[in-house]
């Protein structure tokens, strides 16, 4: 059985402007790559974190069955979301720590339920540092946000 790997990346000009996502979604068989797939989209009028998370959303969405899969992402901001801050956010009713409302809640909620359909394992990577797969998403990201642009 493959290992599945999805790599994610949101990217924006201006922020709030418009922004685009993207995903290299990869099945490995040892060292090898069987089977790739590219994903992306935008938006007209959108911020950099709701690009991060729909990059994550789209890459767990997309799988058709319950999978084991990495995640690699450069935003700290979708990986401690998911893996430290929601379970306070749901316990307080998606409020954050100071009784606000958490921004983006329907996307964190959006990201919970597609989490929660899988074996996730997230990995974080440090953004335009070299890594082939990244750079690749940060390149998707960019080409879903051309039409938005101005």
């Amino acid at each position: 059985m493959p290992t599945l790997f999805a790599y994610t990346d949101g990217a924006c000009s201006g922020n709030p402007g418009p922004g685009g996502w993207g995903v290299v979604l990869q099945a490995m068989e040892g060292d090898r790559v069987v089977k790739e797939r590219e994903l992306n989209g935008g938006a007209a009028e959108t911020t950099n974190n709701q690009m991060e998370l729909m990059a994550a959303i789209t890459a767990l969405e997309t799988l058709g069955r319950p999978s084991d899969v990495t995640v690699v992402t450069d935003s700290k901001y979708v990986m401690d979301g998911l893996t430290k801050w929601i379970h306070g956010w749901k316990r307080n009713g998606w409020k954050t720590a100071a009784k606000k409302p958490v921004k983006n809640a329907e996307l964190w909620q959006r990201l919970d339920a597609a989490n929660a359909r899988h074996r996730v394992r997230w990995e974080w990577v440090k953004g335009h540092a070299g890594h082939p797969q990244n750079e690749r998403a940060d390149e998707l990201a960019r080409e879903g946000m051309a039409p938005f642009k101005a």
